[in-house]
């Protein structure tokens, strides 16, 4: 449906695309499904890569994407159970390295008068496609899963027409990881994060 529209805008008028650096970070919960089997705290992690964007002059409407390396991470209360306490573990971090590849349908706010030079919101919405590089050892406790999709949502504004600075929630459609030694024992990723792109063009 994307595609579709941006074909048929595109022949309306010239799209605007760019491309950036982009920095940021999250806070990653690893939530388990089986929240009473021990605590799972947050922790925040760094992001890092490159963003292409390819806007509609005049109606606001357009289209991002993304190619970044995200870690993820949170601390497991582990030695809360005797099954994994046995294998001397306790509060164990686990961190997970990704290449993420998210795309968003993007709308900007223009019509401000002449301020949108200095200053335009925008909100964005869309999937993230996760591939899982790499992760720290946890004992023996922990098996991951290696492609995952999420699903995200975030607003910002854009400053001078060169920096965007944003912010959303993320959550995975299916599961990140799970224990080894409970089978139904899986957890996915809920995320807030925090955004800049710096545009060259």
């Amino acid at each position: 449906m994307v595609v579709a529209l941006l074909t048929v805008l595109s022949a309306q008028a010239q799209p605007v695309r760019r491309w950036g650096v982009t920095v940021g970070g999250n806070y990653n919960e690893i939530h388990f499904k089986q929240t009473d089997i021990f605590e799972s705290d947050r922790m925040f992690a760094p992001s890092v890569g490159i963003t292409g964007d390819m806007m509609i002059p005049g109606i606001g409407f357009g289209v991002d994407a993304s190619l970044l390396y995200t870690m993820r991470q949170g601390r497991l209360h582990l030695g809360d159970r005797r099954v994994w306490e046995s294998q001397g573990l306790g509060n164990e971090v686990a961190r997970q390295h990704y290449i993420d590849l998210p795309l968003n349908l993007k709308f900007r706010y223009s019509n401000l008068g002449g301020f949108e030079s200095t200053m335009m919101p925008f909100i964005y919405a869309g999937p993230t496609f996760s591939f899982l590089v790499g992760h720290n050892k946890v004992g023996d406790a922990l098996r991951y899963t290696t492609v995952n999709v999420q699903l995200h949502a975030g607003l910002g504004v854009e400053l001078f027409n060169k920096v965007q600075v944003s912010g959303g929630y993320c959550f995975s459609v299916g599961q990140n990881l799970g224990t080894k030694l409970l089978d139904d024992h899986v957890a996915k990723y809920r995320t807030w994060f925090v955004q800049a792109t710096y545009f060259f063009k």
